[in-house]
């Protein structure tokens, strides 16, 4: 290696051709500081690399006797070249490539390759004056004459290895150095970039949602981020704005859909948010409070007649032009068997808590009255009802018949056993099962030949708007946990019961199950 005197002014160095002796700062602390005053450099430390030419010494050599004028370098005034060295233009070319090497080391330095300490340790091998001479402290004269005949010794051991080293390391290896470095560097930055990608991937942000209709789908049911934000715009305004919340609005409503559509438990969501479960309970709680106030009276709603006939699907149009709803009923069932009270309408009051009723029962499973229009989009859903009570009973107290219309057609698929219902709304109800058509007399029995696939075809409908539901929105497969059956004292209806009227009202927003032709 190629060393420069440190002192101000001297470009004394260790080239080829040279005599000059150049040695290391002492390792004593307070001879190592006397040498730093007297080089007199403001705020300049000395490290490993630091060398110290012999011109800086009256006898031209560092002696290590404290009596010695020469224990510290003296010789600051002039510091005039050596006969021996050149003309300071003819080591232009040394300069750059020193400058080189710094660079190349400093940046292997910054990799922790510690270029530095390891030609420390290899002059260490090779019996370098300086780290010699650091290890006497004896005062003996003769000892140090000793040493400093070492010193000039190893001095010229030295210059020797570092005009073979300078011939076998020509200006490419400091070259190429710099392009290791380079593609290290570029391959560090390539890999924190698909890093980062992967955890945009894997994170629950909006940006990872924007462009990414798969992700939307899976997590929200939604088909897509445009459907997404327009529930969001429409549930904004009726959202808190909690400067101290930790959740954003968009992650109270991200939270709340996948809730509903992965079924996941609020332990769960505690997680993945970074929140308590009191957090989650409460957003899930206030957003499907929200959605059931806002969103469900936008989507979930019975069409006029003028609608419904405007876009019949065409098995419906050919077998049943005025029909107004198809209905069907589904049941969930409940984590934990509830009590209720049966009033003499047959509404129904689902608690925890056994009520104080004549006749209190217990039920495992919650049954619904659903009404899908021909197009495939869900006009009515009833409040939940205990399992046990009849098809009748749950129509007539779920107010589904205030919606009919004289001479409007009710399809149902099995026999609902409300024909007189219907009927004294001036409706009419058909029945599109098989086995009600085989009831009938062989006049019938022949036309209903023609006609039942496309009867048993508008039945499909109801089927696959319900199994469509169902499939986007797990939690509606039940069980239904128990705090989501306790009655809202300020609604009078069961948090799940929200529940199934928001996925009802998100299902209307998707692709809908039955094509119009």
């Amino acid at each position: 290696m190629v060393h420069t005197c440190v002192v101000a002014g001297c470009r004394n160095r260790r080239t080829p051709g040279t005599a000059l002796s150049f040695y290391r700062f002492p390792r004593d602390p307070e001879r190592k500081q006397r040498w730093i005053a007297a080089v007199n450099r403001e705020g300049w430390m000395p490290n490993e690399g630091s060398r110290l030419c012999s011109t800086h010494f009256i006898s031209g050599r560092q002696v290590k006797n404290p009596r010695s004028p020469d224990y510290v370098p003296s010789v600051f005034t002039s510091a005039a070249l050596s006969s021996n060295i050149k003309e300071p233009n003819h080591f232009e070319p040394y300069d750059k490539q020193e400058a080189q090497v710094e660079a190349a080391n400093a940046l292997l330095f910054l990799q922790g390759q510690a270029r530095l300490n390891a030609d420390v340790s290899h002059d260490h091998c090779q019996g370098d004056p300086e780290s010699a001479s650091s290890s006497l402290n004896s005062d003996d004269e003769e000892d140090d004459d000793d040493d400093d005949d070492d010193d000039e010794v190893e001095e010229e051991e030295s210059l020797t290895e570092t005009e073979e080293r300078n011939k076998e390391m020509p200006l490419r290896n400091s070259s190429t150095q710099l392009v290791n470095y380079e593609a290290s560097l570029n391959a560090l930055k390539k890999e924190n970039t698909e890093l980062r990608e992967s955890l945009e991937k894997m994170s629950l942000t909006e940006a990872s949602f924007r462009n990414d209709p798969e992700k939307v789908q899976f997590y929200t049911g939604l088909p897509n981020y445009f459907v997404f934000e327009t529930v969001m715009w429409l549930l904004v305004p009726h959202m808190k704005g909690d400067r101290n919340a930790k959740l954003s609005k968009f992650q109270q409503l991200l939270l709340t859909l996948m809730r509903l559509r992965l079924d996941l438990r609020n332990q769960d969501l505690a997680y993945r948010f970074g929140v308590k479960v009191t957090t989650v309970t409460r957003t899930v709680h206030r957003i499907i409070n929200i959605m059931f106030t806002t969103l469900v009276p936008t989507a979930v709603y019975w069409p006029s007649r003028v609608e419904l006939r405007k876009n019949l699907p065409a098995a419906v149009k050919c077998s049943h032009p005025d029909c107004a709803v198809i209905i069907d009923c589904f049941t969930v069932s409940l984590e934990k068997a509830v009590s209720v009270d049966v009033n003499p309408l047959g509404a129904t009051s689902t608690t925890e808590m056994v009520t104080q009723s004549l006749h209190p029962a217990s039920v495992s499973e919650l049954k619904y009255v659903i009404g899908v229009a021909p197009q495939g989009v869900v006009m009515f859903v009833s409040r939940g009802s205990p399992g046990n009570v009849s098809d009748k009973t749950l129509v007539q107290s779920c107010g589904l018949l205030c919606k009919l219309l004289p001479g409007d057609v009710v399809l149902a698929e099995r026999d609902f056993d409300i024909g007189d219902l219907v009927g004294a709304c001036r409706a009419e109800l058909k029945i599109t099962s098989s086995d009600q058509i085989g009831r009938s007399d062989q006049s019938m029995r022949e036309q209903a030949s023609l006609v039942t696939a496309e009867r048993i075809n508008v039945y499909k409908h109801v089927g696959r708007v319900i199994q469509m539901v169902k499939k986007r929105y797990s939690m509606l497969t039940g069980p239904v946990e128990s705090p989501f059956t306790v009655v809202d004292r300020s609604s009078d209806v069961t948090t799940f019961d929200k529940i199934v009227q928001v996925a009802c009202a998100l299902n209307n927003l998707c692709i809908s199950a039955v094509p119009l032709e």
